[in-house]
């Protein structure tokens, strides 16, 4: 593209990212839109040697540009033949590092290099980009406090104290980035990457969080939509609040899934009775809570801690026998590292290398960023905020709702819920104006075995985001299709490396089933 054709694109990019920001104003955004990326060797010992590093400076306050800026960690493998371009990728979360998971799984996406260069980020407050906390580590404070009981939906005003006092702790360690976390931002930084990176369009594949984060960008900036595969599709209506007992529905079917295979292995950590197996698994969880056992990375781990890492764990019947012999390992040994490891989305340190372990950069990603971002950004994308009066009114009918739809995993859905209490309230954008959007086409991929991302989720977004989407059934189970159905892997490759678009409703079989695509869903 010629110097006037790039200046001229980049002018309209940031007029339309003002616009978008501010109700008409127009703060002046044009040293960011004209940087290029520079690529280097990663210095970060965790990433592999064949993946280049490189930064994008963002504003850290898109209406006042002037008062702040942040960097933004992206990481590459480059295309190995004629190259169309960039697609980014981000793995969900929210709070998930993509730096970090293209170097874990760059495997599953080496198809992509025939075409483009395939590029991870870290969004604004996660990994390598500002990233946020609410403490030293687990159950510790940076005070010093002591934190060992998590918040207990029985008790109503213990909660609230110990929710307030959490969100003092978050904003004393997270910095100046916690008040401008949040989807709507981070489609803006997309948006800056996308031109620092030379792409005249966002070509795109986002993992369940990151399908929101997708539809926003279609939203804010439906011209620059290259093309945008969204798997295991995310909500953009349902309150926090719905989004918890849903998601504790789909994680009890998972766990029963899990428990059913389990049993009949004589390494299970549950016995053979299926009955007593599951019986075990709530008492376990209730002892640890009562009584919490001392972590190998310092803290006490408690029964919510382990429902987390069993939750990492039943994302997909691939992580089946490492979560059999992390259990095996905490109720045999008393092992927490399987188990935290599972529950930090494999990057959990190494006993006795600090918080960094090796597996970080010096940049010192704190140990709770992950459970830290994903909070901070669900609660910036949410607009609901009970007052002190309803939540006491709620508190125990919630319990109720969410203890029936997981005797496992209530408490701690119903928890994550109410750690927004007491911050801001966040965005009504993604619910009200994320519709109708007049983008280029996306592929959207429903699994309906997901056991985080409902297959009704699939269809609810489709309608809502209207005749851009098309929607491919994935027929199989786990938390999305990408890395787990041969089907589905091939059609998104087919649309983002060449445009080629399965027919809306169309559907992949389960991977083992045999059979060819077929036109049509339910």
């Amino acid at each position: 593209m010629p110097a006037t054709g790039a200046a001229a694109t980049a002018a309209a990019a940031a007029a339309a990212a003002a616009a978008a920001t501010a109700g008409g104003k127009q703060p002046d955004l044009t040293r960011f839109y004209r940087q290029k990326v520079r690529w280097t060797a990663c210095k970060d010992g965790e990433l592999p040697k064949d993946m280049q590093c490189a930064k994008v400076t963002v504003p850290l306050d898109y209406a006042r540009p002037a008062e702040g800026t942040l960097d933004l960690a992206l990481s590459r493998y480059r295309a190995t033949g004629k190259s169309q371009g960039s697609v980014l990728l981000n793995f969900g979360g929210p709070g998930g590092s993509g730096v970090s998971q293209l170097g874990l799984d760059g495997k599953n996406f080496m198809s992509l290099t025939n075409g483009y260069d395939v590029v991870g980020f870290d969004p604004r407050g996660v990994g390598r980009s500002s990233p946020v906390s609410c403490g030293d580590g687990p159950g510790q404070s940076s005070d010093g406090a002591n934190d060992d009981e998590p918040p207990d939906a029985a008790h109503p005003q213990a909660l609230m104290k110990a929710l307030k006092q959490l969100t003092v702790r978050c904003t004393r360690n997270s910095g100046p980035v916690l008040s401008h976390i949040g989807t709507v931002n981070a489609s803006r930084d997309l948006d800056v990457i996308r031109q620092a990176l030379g792409d005249r369009k966002l070509n795109y594949l986002g993992f369940s969080y990151g399908t929101k984060l997708g539809a926003v960008y279609a939203a804010q900036f439906p011209h620059n939509v290259g093309r945008m595969a969204l798997d295991g599709v995310d909500t953009l209506t349902e309150s926090l609040a719905e989004q918890g007992v849903a998601g504790a529905r789909g994680q009890q079917t998972a766990l029963d899934d899990f428990l059913d295979w389990c049993v009949t292995d004589l390494g299970c950590p549950f016995g053979q009775d299926r009955r007593k197996a599951g019986e075990a698994v709530v008492k376990l969880v209730h002892s640890l809570d009562e009584d919490p056992v001392p972590s190998d990375f310092g803290g006490p781990f408690t029964g919510q801690d382990l429902v987390d890492a069993i939750g990492q764990g039943l994302y997909g019947k691939e992580l089946w026998p490492k979560l059999e012999r992390a259990l095996s390992s905490l109720v045999d040994d008393g092992d927490t590292r399987g188990v935290q490891n599972l529950a930090a989305g494999g990057h959990a340190p190494p006993p006795g290398r600090g918080p960094d372990g090796g597996l970080v950069n010096s940049s010192d990603i704190p140990v709770d960023n992950l459970s830290a971002a994903l909070m901070a950004i669900d609660c910036a994308d949410d607009p609901d905020r009970p007052s002190a009066r309803q939540l006491t009114a709620d508190i125990a009918r919630l319990r109720k709702e969410y203890e029936q739809a997981s005797p496992v995993f209530g408490r701690f859905r119903l928890t994550q819920v109410l750690l927004c209490y007491g911050r801001p309230r966040g965005t009504d954008f993604i619910r009200d104006e994320v519709k109708d959007v007049s983008s280029a086409r996306m592929l959207l991929v429903g699994t309906r075995g997901d056991p985080a991302t409902p297959y009704s989720w699939t269809v609810e977004t489709a309608k809502r985001l209207g005749p851009s989407a098309v929607v491919l059934d994935n027929r199989g189970d786990g938390h999305t299709g990408y890395t787990s159905s041969t089907c589905v892997h091939g059609k998104v490759d087919d649309f983002l490396l060449y445009g080629t678009l399965p027919a809306d409703g169309s559907s992949c079989p389960a991977d083992g089933d045999g059979g060819a695509v077929t036109d049509s869903s339910d």
